[in-house]
């Protein structure tokens, strides 16, 4: 077991700190970066079923923390589950902070493709493998979807359903060139190459909230990249509060807000190359 910050990331990238502790040593060619904050025993259940399917096996988890404070992410328990790392976010930013430094960090130990999946036990992680072999298929993004040929969606609120089917994703789709079925997800794979091109640059300040997400889903097609959906699961408790960190409006309009930037064109690198 190691801890401390990593001197081999790229001094260009725009990151916030963050601490690494490793649990164990690189042994696959993609990454699965997991964000969470005090998801407790959400994502305790959603890495024990990582375990028991051999996913962990298969692919190196890590696990991206923005400060969580309920004793969930016990070292311990990770390594017992065949976690391989735990990076704790110290910076400022939420979600799309949380991201630059999990997938900057996964970058700089060779990983060739990185697989993202929320930590709240909603998706069915038997479908990681799918986006392994979308990776090795030569994708350089993979989308989630619950809403294509088989996909499942169960329990989702009807106000959430129209949201995503009739505001965002055809949005996204119009900005991205490319019809995508079910935007909101993080669930997703992205290529080493398509992260690395200098006409994607994600690892910006810019991106602190929900923004990466939003841009990296139109960058890709933008960029004439191969892109493509999995189906995949997503299932919300039936008599239980959604799982989500956006609650309220200002969340909404939030979303709403980086929707229509991402539509802009506004995340674009501003260069020549762009």
């Amino acid at each position: 077991m190691m801890t401390g910050t990593d001197a081999s990331l790229n001094p260009e990238w725009q990151l916030p700190g963050f601490q690494t502790t490793l649990l164990g040593d690189k042994t696959s060619k993609y990454a699965i970066i997991i964000p969470v904050i005090n998801e407790g025993g959400r994502i305790q259940s959603q890495l024990r079923k990582m375990k028991q399917q051999g996913i962990c096996d298969a692919i190196d988890t890590v696990i991206v923390d923005g400060g969580s404070t309920d004793g969930s992410l016990a070292l311990d328990f990770l390594e017992q589950e065949g976690v391989r790392a735990l990076l704790v976010k110290t910076g400022p930013g939420k979600l799309s902070a949380q991201l630059r430094c999990g997938y900057a960090w996964a970058l700089s130990e060779g990983y060739e493709g990185i697989i993202t999946i929320d930590g709240n036990d909603k998706d069915g992680v038997d479908a990681i493998p799918k986006f392994m072999d979308a990776l090795d298929k030569g994708y350089a993004y993979a989308q989630a979807s619950r809403f294509i040929n088989g996909g499942r969606s169960k329990n989702i609120p009807w106000l959430r359903y129209c949201a995503i089917r009739f505001v965002h994703a055809p949005l996204q789709s119009l900005a991205a060139r490319h019809w995508f079925t079910d935007t909101t997800q993080g669930f997703r794979a992205y290529s080493r190459e398509f992260l690395l091109d200098q006409k994607t640059q994600p690892f910006r300040d810019i991106f602190k909230k929900y923004e990466l997400l939003a841009y990296l889903t139109v960058r890709a097609s933008q960029l004439g990249y191969a892109v493509t959906e999995i189906p995949t699961s997503r299932v919300y408790p039936a008599q239980e509060p959604v799982p989500t960190k956006i609650r309220g409006l200002a969340p909404l309009f939030d979303l709403l807000l980086v929707l229509f930037k991402a539509l802009l064109g506004s995340y674009n690198p501003k260069s020549r190359s762009s």
